[in-house]
């Protein structure tokens, strides 16, 4: 994805609650050392962290930080995000020098400036020149891996260019430019601008579902135990897992307490276990769950993929089966696992 942007484009990395799941610890030192320099997280606390784990860069916060803490924004060379005129004006009224990037609102109505602000944000900013410091503006697209919305998308483009110019006439400069999300990144090159965000790609997940990105991770786990059930037991909470054979049955140690989620009971997901898929048998328990091994030739400390690589078994397949996002299941993995 870098080698696809032009010269002069920034990467910045989003690495917000705790890389996707995947740790930030883990992630952010291999960013690092494959020459990433800008990183965005969702508070300062994440930020705090990205500083201690040896990011030197621009360290975006997209979150909305409280003017109390602007001191500690400036401590640590936080950048960040305005989305109104009283946010400003408060952050303002702190007297600390602080980076921000601009935040707009192009049509997601999440957070974020509309054109109309504009006049009285550049007036704002002219006055306060030298304490709050406009490095760059940026919005968020809404629907960039739907190709059915591109209408939509190419709308928000416009009308972000059109803002940006009207906040540049207003201050006599303009800022820095980004918009583009992975999906953008992947199916909209004539915005690339000056920086691009990459999120969910950093992870392997394209909205594409091209070969040029591959899982970068897998949820692992371990058979606990082995045993032989007649076809007249039942398994699990409710006895929700009715046996259509005697089965042989292995108990691994994760739950939905470890987010996995407890709809994926009762025969809705196999786990791999040795390459061969292992349907799980009745309700998912808070810190394990059955599946079934039977005719398979397994033991005790086998290794089980709850998720990886192999097609059928993905996040991007646990998503489609749950009805939302693989953005939602990476980031459910608890801090204990």
């Amino acid at each position: 994805l870098r080698g696809a942007l032009p010269p002069g484009c920034e990467l910045m990395a989003v690495v917000k609650a705790d890389a996707y799941g995947h740790s930030a610890s883990a992630i952010v030192p291999q960013l690092l050392s494959l020459g990433v320099r800008s990183f965005a997280a969702a508070t300062l606390d994440e930020g705090s962290q990205l500083r201690a784990l040896g990011a030197e860069g621009t360290v975006l916060i997209l979150g909305c930080t409280s003017p109390q803490r602007t001191g500690e924004l400036a401590r640590l060379g936080l950048t960040q995000t305005v989305a109104d005129l009283a946010h400003a004006e408060a952050l303002n009224a702190q007297g600390v020098p602080l980076r921000v990037h601009l935040k707009i609102d192009t049509g997601m109505h999440r957070l974020g400036f509309r054109m109309e602000d504009m006049p009285e944000l550049a007036a704002l900013l002219r006055r306060e020149a030298g304490a709050v410091a406009a490095r760059s503006v940026f919005s968020h697209l809404a629907a960039a891996d739907m190709p059915e919305e591109d209408g939509f998308t190419r709308s928000q483009i416009d009308y972000f260019r059109r803002t940006v110019q009207a906040l540049a006439d207003g201050l006599g400069y303009r800022p820095l430019m980004h918009i583009l999300n992975t999906a953008g990144m992947e199916r909209f090159p004539e915005a690339r601008f000056d920086m691009c965000r990459l999120g969910i790609g950093l992870y392997g997940v394209s909205c594409t579902e091209g070969e040029a990105l591959r899982p970068v991770s897998r949820l692992l786990t371990r058979i606990v135990q082995v045993k032989e059930l007649a076809q007249s037991e039942t398994v699990g909470y409710g006895r929700s897992g009715k046996l259509a054979r005697d089965s042989r049955l292995a108990t691994i140690p994760i739950g939905y307490a470890d987010g996995l989620d407890r709809r994926l009971g009762c025969g809705n997901w196999s786990v791999l276990v040795n390459g061969r898929p292992a349907p799980i048998v009745g309700r998912i328990c808070m810190d394990s769950c059955m599946v079934d091994v039977t005719g398979m030739n397994v033991s005790e400390g086998d290794e089980v993929t709850v998720f990886g690589s192999t097609p059928g078994n993905t996040v991007s397949d646990m998503a489609v089966l749950l009805g939302t996002i693989p953005y939602e299941i990476m980031t459910s993995v608890s801090e204990r696992v």
